[in-house]
């Protein structure tokens, strides 16, 4: 947390738990009415706090307002935080905005399951131009708590909510494809159950097997055995030569074995740019 915040945390001293909860809900709808951004920093310097459970007002801190601004997608107010705070409006919120401490850095997850790829994109440049590697990774690939998230990454979340743009996204921005969730599950595992429960969001389920096919050189999940298994399901379900692919029963096509190498070469900021022709192949999905 930036140190300029410690002088409001000591202004906070005098706040009632009452009036926490007054400035707290303006400061919310404030940013859910996507008022100017000078205006909620206004507030968030001098008149918004919350109450923390163990009874203490704390000013809000740019990763608590980030947080808001994902929740309403306010891009303007979002970019201002991650320009003037960098890395640090992705930290750890206070313990009142977090379900436990495996939720300690939720800001990734949260883009993901409120759809809010704007933001996402802007968080990973953010994450490329000033974070470490070690710190980058964290972010990306860590796994939320078993109350919020059930366990998982964003990449799983991306999965399980079908985000192709997100998993993208996270993708193309050094998000490991291989990481579990507590359930020992990949994101493609993820996928796969999603795809063979439910019939909604087929086309964007489609697009998002073909981008983790694409930075999953190695096809290492657990429901390989599944696939195997049920043929004649899998492959109604995701098409044969999908099924082909993803049980080990034949290599991918040239021209998939061919995009891998284009989108390990392509810079992180152009892969959303590919022409249609470059993008990753349809996978069929029949609906049930």
């Amino acid at each position: 947390m930036p140190l300029e915040l410690g002088m409001y945390e000591r202004r906070a001293d005098y706040k009632s738990e009452k009036q926490c909860q007054r400035t707290s809900l303006a400061f919310y709808q404030a940013v859910r009415d996507l008022l100017p951004v000078w205006l909620l920093e206004d507030m968030r310097a001098t008149e918004a706090f919350h109450w923390e459970d163990e009874g203490r007002a704390c000013a809000f801190s740019p990763s608590e307002a980030l947080l808001y601004a994902l929740v309403h997608d306010h891009q303007q107010y979002a970019r201002h935080l991650l320009q003037r705070f960098s890395v640090h409006a992705l930290g750890a919120p206070s313990a009142s905005f977090r379900c436990c401490a495996h939720s300690a850095t939720p800001h990734v997850s949260v883009a993901v399951r409120y759809n809010r790829a704007g933001i996402l994109k802007m968080m990973m440049d953010t994450l490329k131009d000033f974070a470490d590697a070690a710190e980058k990774q964290t972010l990306l690939n860590h796994c939320g708590c078993a109350h919020a998230e059930g366990g998982k990454s964003a990449l799983h979340l991306a999965c399980d909510l079908a985000r192709p743009e997100c998993l993208l996204l996270l993708l193309g921005n050094g998000a490991c494809p291989y990481v579990t969730d507590r359930a020992g599950d990949t994101p493609l595992d993820c996928l796969l159950q999603q795809i063979s429960q439910r019939d909604l969001d087929v086309r964007a389920k489609r697009v998002c097997l073909g981008y983790l096919v694409l930075f999953m050189p190695a096809l290492r999940f657990r429901m390989r055995a599944e696939l195997r298994e049920n043929p004649a399901l899998w492959s109604r379900l995701i098409g044969e030569q999908a099924l082909q692919w993803l049980s080990g029963q034949c290599p991918p096509s040239l021209f998939v074995q061919c995009m891998r190498k284009v989108t390990r070469s392509v810079p992180d900021a152009q892969l959303e740019t590919l022409p249609d022709f470059l993008r990753p192949p349809d996978f069929r999905l029949h609906q049930f």
